[in-house]
């Protein structure tokens, strides 16, 4: 399984303040200095084939609290690491809800962390500027206020989809010429959704609208129950009629962060940031607009920005849930481990709910302490009360599960989640990926399917190409190919969005793609941070590269903190043995298919023929 990111990771769902405060962005309606930028164009150019630009509009909710008690979210907490408020809280349900959760990747995660995450670049849009004069308060609000198809619309997801499965026809005769067609024609197509989907939000997928507090602003916490879409209306509405809200335009920014992460749609985030950018601008240094170019940052995986932003807001805004759960995902994926634990106990005092709980788990999980986290999730699943927070914690314990060769304690946890919201793409994956570990390969294939026909994501395309070659039927090895390049289209397309897709492209290509650059794009990666996941990649693409004596340090490094993955294991057990190191590889081959022989469709099978071929050699 990917790893948990900010990409999949609960947001919280109300304004990040001590519930008597009422926000900066109501006290100051109209207050900001400046003009409101005019909706630009994001344009994505994608890979060689060149992308099509698509208007964007900017801005929503107002989002923060005054200074509460001084210091940052690194502020040290004094509580027993080992006895952490977070278990009780979620044993007795005392923690403030909210994990709208999504999809990763991480880091997905990674992801997903889900998570998550991680979370988690590429050119900003160089679409054309908007044309309409720039000297009117409201130019950005009316950009940001057009009627357009609501964001569900099949129109959209069935015009994304088919652009880019017209693109995988090309054939692989004409791999080069296919590549940059498909990333043009995702790119038209996923930016042509974006148009279709709506141009505010907040919170996770399912945030919605409540009511409109002092100023005719939405009130705080207005993304959070209900539909995503719902709410970019009202607050697009509003932003008509205040386009200086600064308030307003930091949740715009926050909400279309969350639209890419929840859609698939990676041009968003060019948008989120002119709309961040603008809500500084009007009211410099506002925590809202501070936590929310944090989770920009994650989200495109630039970690130590997403620190820095994090850090800054938590100066203003000590309660802020969004920069305190932003700075743990930012040490977690730095690979700052004893620092994110740190975080998630400062978290746990200050805003304890969901997206605390299930962060506190993955950090306890990448150290090895299965049980714990295990235990912090049920609880956490205990206090969880609305179908969000039930669809994402049930969906991270069945993560969980699944990595530790669960698979029907896995699928009963994926059904919980798919009962609370049927559409929740984490779980329908997570389903499909316990289904073929359980060796049920046709419901997995239709399972997987159907996720990437509605959100071409990496993960789940190079799981069901490897489930295509796993079975071998006339085609199956063309079908493959075609998921292979649509991930190849999908990296250029988020690299055109902001998007650090380094990680993702290194997995994907060491195994399915060009071998020499995986090996550059994970270098690229492990430059920039030094994680369990970045040493993992590096190792195997050294490995795949012909270098194994330079991979083994990495492949050790990469299991040194007691996380319990059998794809770690598996790439340390065949890099050990290209080495010599026969016992070695004995070892941890065996152990990763103790703890997770469905781990992937195709190293579970490399892991056994390699360990078979051991055995016959003692």
């Amino acid at each position: 399984m990917p790893p948990r990111t900010t990409d999949s990771a609960p947001e919280r769902r109300d304004d990040d303040q001590r519930p008597d405060q009422e926000t900066d962005g109501e006290r100051s309606v109209g207050r900001g200095q400046g003009q409101a930028d005019p909706g630009t164009a994001a344009g994505a150019e994608a890979g060689r084939g060149g992308g099509t630009a698509t208007e964007a509009g900017d801005g929503l909710r107002p989002d923060s609290a005054a200074g509460a008690e001084g210091g940052t979210g690194g502020g040290h907490d004094t509580r027993d690491a080992d006895t952490p408020g977070t278990e009780a809280r979620a044993a007795n349900g005392t923690g403030t809800g909210t994990g709208t959760g999504v999809e990763s990747t991480p880091d997905t995660r990674d992801h997903p962390r889900a998570e998550t995450g991680s979370g988690e670049g590429e050119p900003d849009g160089h679409g054309g500027s908007d044309p309409r004069p720039r000297n009117e308060d409201n130019a950005d609000a009316e950009s940001a206020t057009r009627p357009q198809a609501p964001s569900g619309s099949h129109a959209g997801v069935g015009e994304r989809v088919a652009a880019v499965r017209r693109a995988a026809d090309g054939g692989r005769r004409w791999r080069a010429a296919h590549l940059a067609g498909c990333a043009a024609l995702l790119a038209v197509a996923l930016t042509g959704g974006a148009v279709a989907f709506g141009d505010v939000g907040d919170g996770r997928a399912g945030a919605g609208v409540e009511a409109v507090s002092a100023g005719g602003a939405p009130a705080a916490g207005v993304l959070a129950r209900g539909d995503l879409d719902s709410g970019i209306e009202s607050l697009q509405k509003h932003l008509r009629a205040q386009p200086r809200d600064f308030g307003s335009w930091a949740t715009l920014g926050t909400a279309y962060v969350e639209q890419a992460r929840t859609k698939g749609d990676p041009s968003r985030y060019p948008q989120a940031e002119r709309a961040l950018k603008r809500s500084l601008e009007l009211d410099p240094g506002n925590d809202q607009a501070l936590a929310g170019r944090a989770a920009l940052a994650a989200a495109r995986h630039d970690f130590t920005a997403a620190l820095k932003d994090a850090d800054r807001a938590l100066k203003q805004n000590p309660y802020s849930e969004r920069a305190l759960c932003t700075r743990i995902d930012a040490l977690v994926e730095l690979g700052r481990y004893e620092d994110a634990a740190e975080a998630a106990r400062t978290a746990d005092g200050r805003r304890p709910g969901v997206p605390v709980f299930t962060r506190y788990a993955y950090v306890k999980e990448l150290r090895g302490d299965v049980r714990t986290a295990r235990d912090v999730l049920e609880r956490a699943l205990e206090a969880a009360d609305s179908p969000a927070d039930i669809a994402y914690v049930a969906t991270a314990l069945g993560q969980l599960a699944w990595n530790q060769g669960e698979y029907k304690t896995a699928l009963d946890h994926y059904a919980r989640a798919l009962a609370a919201d049927e559409d929740y793409l984490p779980a329908l994956e997570g389903r499909a990926r316990a289904q073929a570990a359980k060796g049920d390969r046709a419901a997995a294939v239709e399972g997987l399917e159907q996720v990437v026909a509605r959100f071409p994501l990496p993960g789940p395309l190079v799981a069901l190409g490897e489930l295509y070659e796993e079975r071998g039927a006339d085609g199956d090895r063309a079908k493959a190919g075609d998921q292979y390049a649509l991930v190849d289209a999908w990296t250029s397309l988020a690299r055109a969005g902001g998007v650090n897709a380094d990680l993702d492209s290194a997995m994907a290509a060491a195994d399915h793609g060009d071998k020499k650059e995986a090996l550059r794009a994970a270098r690229a990666e492990w430059n920039r941070r030094h994680s369990v996941h970045t040493a993992d990649a590096l190792a195997w693409a050294l490995h795949v590269n012909g270098r194994d004596e330079e991979a083994l340090p990495y492949a050790r490094r990469a299991t040194a903190t007691g996380y319990r993955n059998a794809g770690f294991l598996y790439h340390r057990g065949i890099i050990e043995r290209a080495t010599g190191n026969d016992r070695e590889a004995r070892d941890h081959l065996k152990a990763a298919l103790d703890l997770n022989p469905g781990f992937s469709p195709l190293g579970a099978r490399e892991a056994r023929t390699a360990l078979k071929d051991l055995e016959g050699t003692r």
